[in-house]
């Protein structure tokens, strides 16, 4: 796997390439992502701002996350990861946006949903791409994984829109 550093770089260079601004919308990695990007040299031609949304009063109030949307699939799901990345579209000049939401534990767990579960978001505003995926390790190491798997994602968002 690519170091974070390598997948932020590459991000970048897409981004810039498509004249595209990012934002991120974070709650289990705590601006882990946005700090990734920003290590980056020139990161300010592509990265727009970061939302660090780790209660849910902060996502619905920093990203209009509906609170129904809680009640019904909870926080740690495809659905609230779909409405944060759009939601910081809505509330940026950003393009395209990632959210993270996830059990980075080592507490939290809840019935189907063991400790390392993340759900992603990719969002265009036009396109919304989510995913699932439960990682392995301590918390250090599933919020590295988050990082680097929410790049990983990004740049495969990037080149599925043709923009």
């Amino acid at each position: 796997m690519e170091d974070i550093t390598t997948l932020a770089e590459r991000a970048g260079r897409a981004l810039q390439k498509k004249g595209l601004l990012l934002a991120t919308a974070e709650s289990c990695t705590g601006g882990g992502v946005a700090q990734a990007v920003t290590e980056i040299a020139g990161s300010s031609e592509w990265f727009e701002c970061g939302f660090i949304t780790y209660s849910n009063a902060s996502k619905a109030e920093m990203l209009d996350v509906p609170a129904a949307l809680f009640a019904q699939h909870g926080t740690v799901s495809e659905e609230i990861a779909a409405a944060m990345a759009e939601g910081a579209i809505a509330n940026s000049n950003a393009h395209v946006a990632l959210s993270t939401t996830g059990i980075a534990g080592p507490g939290g767990a809840v019935p189907g949903k063991p400790v390392g579960t993340v759900c992603f978001g990719w969002s265009s505003g036009d396109a919304t791409h989510t995913e699932r995926l439960v990682f392995s390790g301590d918390r250090r190491a599933v919020r590295e994984q988050t990082v680097a798997h929410a790049l990983q994602g990004l740049l495969r968002f990037l080149e599925q829109d043709k923009s």
